[in-house]
């Protein structure tokens, strides 16, 4: 049971729990306000974050289905192929299935509690572009800019708003700002999970967006990204710090821009790189062999951009409940 529980985990790339949480934590802090009753407080929060994680697990279960004969060639998701084969594709889309409608019965609930219709269409369009993502016909994943703006979508706008929605309905531009700084910062930092998987999907012929702009063009837009992110993620806290008479919170924005200067770093590393490999002569092989090894890192990455967001959601929240 055990074993089962721990391959279901690799499938369902636990790996994204907390940047899931990172979703939930920010739409928490800009959606909640006092008074807020701690066990009516804790009962949303449970729900929102089952109900994002589930549907993050869904998502996950379904990429990693599509991509199976993809992922057999790499030999980094090794352990992923493994995982799936022990369990079974049969029983993969089983599981799927129920997590699906596990998850309908959470929304429904949450929505009757607060009495939020926007929770449900919210959720479905959210889940659907999750699932259709990678899975056929559409395998949005294969289809250059579609592709990006689905992952913006699923990553960050609907899992926040979800969150956020559960609290309130009303939405400040100073969220909005942040909001948009999030969506670019999130697709910035995935850019190098796609340069990964570029020489794969390449001889695929799947055309994402990292394949049909070229190494060095994706890379040098994941910085562009980024930077244009944490700079509106940053504006829009402190607009809304100094807003509340809070601005000595500000001081504390200082933290994004010491994680996206490292982010950039890494990426800048990327970059030489892939202007090396497009413009050898020879000596191709070793310089994919590095690409993919620092674009490994990735997930590192992500966790270090995410969680400055998520402590800085945190001391939003702070500020609005204590101060």
């Amino acid at each position: 049971m055990f074993t089962s529980i721990k391959l279901l985990a690799k499938v369902s790339r636990s790996e994204f729990l907390l940047p899931n949480l990172g979703s939930l934590i920010m739409g928490l802090a800009w959606g909640a306000s006092p008074p807020l009753a701690l066990i009516d407080g804790a009962i949303l929060i449970a729900l929102s974050f089952s109900i994002i994680n589930i549907s993050s697990a869904i998502g996950a279960q379904a990429n990693t289905l599509s991509d199976y004969e993809l992922d057999m060639k790499d030999e980094r998701k090794k352990e992923l192929v493994t995982a799936l084969d022990s369990l079974g594709h049969k029983k993969i889309k089983t599981i799927l299935i129920l997590e699906f409608f596990l998850t309908l019965v959470l929304v429904t609930v949450l929505m009757l509690i607060q009495q939020k219709l926007i929770l449900l269409p919210l959720w479905i369009v959210g889940i659907s572009l999750g699932i259709v993502y990678s899975a056929p016909p559409l395998r949005l994943k294969a289809r250059s800019w579609i592709a990006p703006i689905s992952l913006i979508l699923v990553l960050a706008i609907f899992p926040v708003l979800f969150a956020f929605y559960t609290f309130t309905f009303e939405i400040s531009p100073f969220f909005l700002i942040a909001l948009t700084g999030l969506a670019l910062t999130v697709y910035g930092v995935i850019i190098p999970t796609e340069i990964r998987d570029f020489f794969g999907d390449k001889a695929m012929n799947i055309q994402t967006m990292t394949v049909r702009l070229g190494l060095s063009s994706a890379t040098l837009l994941g910085i562009i990204l980024v930077s244009v992110g944490a700079a509106l993620t940053g504006t829009g806290l402190l607009l809304e710090w100094v807003s509340k008479q809070h601005a000595w919170f500000s001081i504390f924005i200082l933290a994004i821009p010491v994680a996206a200067l490292f982010v950039i770093g890494k990426f800048s590393q990327l970059y030489s790189l892939s202007k090396d490999y497009e413009t050898a002569d020879k000596n191709q092989s070793i310089l994919e062999e590095k690409i993919v090894e620092l674009s490994a890192d990735n997930p590192k990455w992500i966790m270090i951009v995410t969680q400055t967001y998520s402590a800085l959601s945190i001391l939003l929240l702070v500020s609005k409940f204590i101060f």
